[in-house]
């Protein structure tokens, strides 16, 4: 199963329903070589031993041909697995004696953790006491596109925006990878001190579970995205108390946590 259903609240012109969503499952992949911790990466749960099997193929792992003998250690229902690969000490490739792999050098801030229990993330959970007006959204929206100008030239990049309680633009900031766009406008207003003003964070593409952690971690209570959100994006958006929005698009959103938020 790759999919789960979530209830959220579709807003539309001039009216609010229910709806029922398939959304993607994201749950995290520890990888463990020869009983050892390795990395952990964030995928939706089947094929896993492809996933591994191209994963250390490209990372200059294991290069063989022949297999190596992949055991899975624990599987829980949320779909968070833990596997361990047996692989002879000298068929192990520079990437592994280099401890350095796509994933543990990404901004994904999950991938390239060791273990799960690294995945923890720590704090009180957001309590937005006054509640915004869901009219500006979409201008929200039309003001970061404005200022997409890497993406009007190229089409090929991300954008996240931040925006405070009165819909004023704080930070825009265009990169290739969605969560590099997030860690630059947090980076610019903790550079300019405003951080604690920051209401809105509007991005691009998708939400998964570590964009809903950086926007945690700097207590900013709404997150809108034109795309999809992951499974675990909602769960944590609900556990983290940040409102969660998505697939805000022509006049359209769907709310999937902490609808009180928004008036």
């Amino acid at each position: 199963m790759q999919t789960l259903n979530y209830q959220g609240i579709k807003i539309l012109p001039k009216t609010q329903l229910k709806t029922e969503d398939a959304l993607v499952i994201e749950a995290p992949l520890q990888i463990n070589i020869n009983n050892k911790p390795y990395t952990v990466v964030m995928r939706t749960p089947d094929n896993d031993l492809e996933l591994v099997r191209g994963l250390l193929f490209a990372e200059d792992i294991y290069k063989q041909v022949a297999i190596f003998h992949f055991e899975v250690i624990e599987v829980k229902k949320s779909g968070e697995t833990i596997v361990n690969i047996t692989i002879a000490k000298e068929a192990l490739g520079k990437g592994y004696l280099n401890k350095r792999t796509l994933l543990s050098v990404s901004s994904c801030g999950i991938c390239g953790k060791q273990e799960l229990k690294d995945l923890a993330v720590f704090g009180d959970s957001i309590n937005l006491k006054n509640a915004m007006t869901a009219t500006n959204i979409q201008k929200m929206f039309s003001t970061m596109q404005s200022h997409q100008k890497t993406f009007k030239i190229s089409g090929g990049s991300h954008a996240a925006a931040l925006f405070n309680a009165n819909n004023t633009l704080l930070s825009i900031q265009e990169d290739i990878g969605r969560h590099n766009a997030v860690d630059k406008v947090i980076g610019e207003l903790l550079l300019k001190k405003q951080l604690n003003e920051a209401t809105f964070m509007l991005v691009s593409g998708r939400v998964s579970y570590e964009i809903v952690s950086k926007a945690f971690i700097a207590k900013i209570p709404i997150i809108v995205a034109v795309s999809a959100c992951s499974s675990l994006a909602v769960d944590f958006s609900k556990e983290f108390g940040i409102c969660l929005i998505g697939f805000t698009r022509a006049k359209k959103m769907t709310i999937y946590a902490n609808p009180n938020y928004l008036k």
